[in-house]
């Protein structure tokens, strides 16, 4: 599976983004995908994640009630609604697909997309 993740940007805090994240090689139906982040000098950490048929979406407490993770396996795309972003919602943000149905750890994903860079400014 090849993931493409896009829709990053600079914006302002309070401002909202879209990304999208693109799969080509196989359908993503079966797999659970899920969006990571990483500031320069951190760790990526777990932002959410969705089950393969669209339920159980989970959510790091940092980023519950803004963002809103959905998927549209007719067009092989999981998209992250990010909504009154903050500044120190800055970061790279990644998505992973795993065949784990929940899955918030790094190396529970087998594949990965490239990422795109958000920037908040405050």
């Amino acid at each position: 599976v090849q993931l493409q993740a896009s829709g990053g940007g600079l914006v302002q805090a309070g401002d909202s983004l879209r990304l999208s994240c693109a799969a080509s090689g196989r359908t993503l139906s079966s797999y659970t995908i899920g969006w990571f982040r990483q500031v320069p000098g951190k760790e990526r950490e777990f932002v959410t994640s969705i089950r393969w048929n669209g339920g159980s979406p989970y959510y790091a407490d940092s980023v519950k009630g803004r963002f809103t993770i959905s998927r549209d396996n007719a067009k092989n795309t999981v998209y992250l609604q990010m909504n009154s972003l903050k500044p120190e919602d800055t970061a790279v943000y990644y998505c992973a697909a795993t065949s784990y149905t929940i899955a918030i750890m790094e190396l529970q994903y087998e594949y990965w997309g490239q990422g795109t860079l958000v920037t908040v400014s405050s």
